[in-house]
């Protein structure tokens, strides 16, 4: 494993972790910002896997990014663990434009941000020297997946691979119409630095401002496509991939595989892409993580055929 930090256009690095075959080095949290702006090796792979994280979708949270990184890299695919803003509720980074040190984190990213962050590792990929570029997302980073194909169509990237994509709506529904009411006064009222006065959700302690995203953006709140401006942006989409969920996903309002059938018949090239479900698992694919790194290597090998 070789930690990595992936340079952002606001000057924000995001911390990765790379699974390769060419490099073995484990770099310690006592040298992180002593060697934030080394070069990281070049790999031998032609082949990388980068998979956009969710909402605290961390090493902790989603120990099944051990079993994909390990199991691509015996074959020789490297994997990226991509860290967007919101992996960890709050953690140090780096900022290279202001030279400081500052906090980044679910509780306040914003989703603006999704395309400069991908961007930054399909960036990173390309200066790597990779032939086959393959996007993943798992929870709502398959739904910033989604966003930033549709978005942009580049052309670098040659699959999308979702893995339990969110019904963000369903996630929310806990959050009332009164504390929607709260947030968007706070919001106008230009206040949307302050913390909020709850926990959104029941469980994200975050700025006004990142909870005004969570209530109002349908960009990243596209999955079930239950609007037409979600569906006119999907048919933006030009890549094919698969789609992966456990039959006991939690985030999907009680029907997984449905969920997922539901998303790819709004994708253009729908009758080419693969479906692949995990039985008797969760969201995070509990006891069975080995079984779902097999069968991501599975897909990859044959995308490379």
């Amino acid at each position: 494993m070789e930690n990595l930090s992936i340079f952002t256009k606001r000057g924000v690095l995001l911390g990765a972790v790379r699974f390769s075959a060419t490099n073995n080095d484990i770099v310690s949290r006592e040298t992180y910002i002593t060697n934030l702006l080394s070069a990281p090796a070049k790999t031998t792979a032609d082949t990388v896997v980068i998979a956009i994280t969710g909402i605290h979708g961390n090493f902790y949270s989603n120990p099944f990014y051990y079993n994909i990184g390990n199991t691509l890299r015996s074959e020789n695919i490297d994997f990226i663990y991509a860290q967007t803003n919101n992996a960890f509720p709050q953690i140090q980074s780096f900022n290279v434009k202001t030279q400081s040190i500052e906090m980044i984190g679910s509780y306040n990213e914003r989703f603006s941000y999704t395309l400069e962050d991908i961007a930054a590792y399909i960036d990173f990929a390309e200066e790597q020297g990779y032939k086959h570029i393959i996007l993943a997302g798992h929870s709502m980073g398959a739904n910033k997946v989604l966003y930033y194909l549709a978005t942009t169509q580049d052309k670098r990237i040659e699959h999308f691979l979702l893995l339990s994509p969110a019904d963000l709506t369903y996630m929310m529904q806990g959050v009332t119409n009164e504390q929607k009411t709260l947030i968007r006064a706070l919001k106008v009222q230009g206040l949307g630095n302050k913390k909020l006065p709850f926990l959104l959700m029941g469980w994200v302690d975050c700025l006004v401002d990142t909870a005004y995203d969570w209530i109002s953006d349908i960009q990243i709140n596209n999955v079930p496509v239950s609007n037409e401006a979600t569906k006119a942006m999907f048919q933006n989409i030009c890549h094919t991939g698969a789609l992966l969920i456990g039959t006991y996903d939690t985030f999907t309002a009680g029907n997984p595989v449905g969920f997922l059938e539901g998303i790819n018949q709004y994708l253009p090239k729908q009758k080419d892409n693969t479906f692949i479900i995990i039985e008797k698992t969760g969201h995070t694919y509990q006891q069975k993580e080995q079984e779902v790194a097999d069968k991501i290597l599975a897909i990859v090998k044959e995308w490379r055929a």
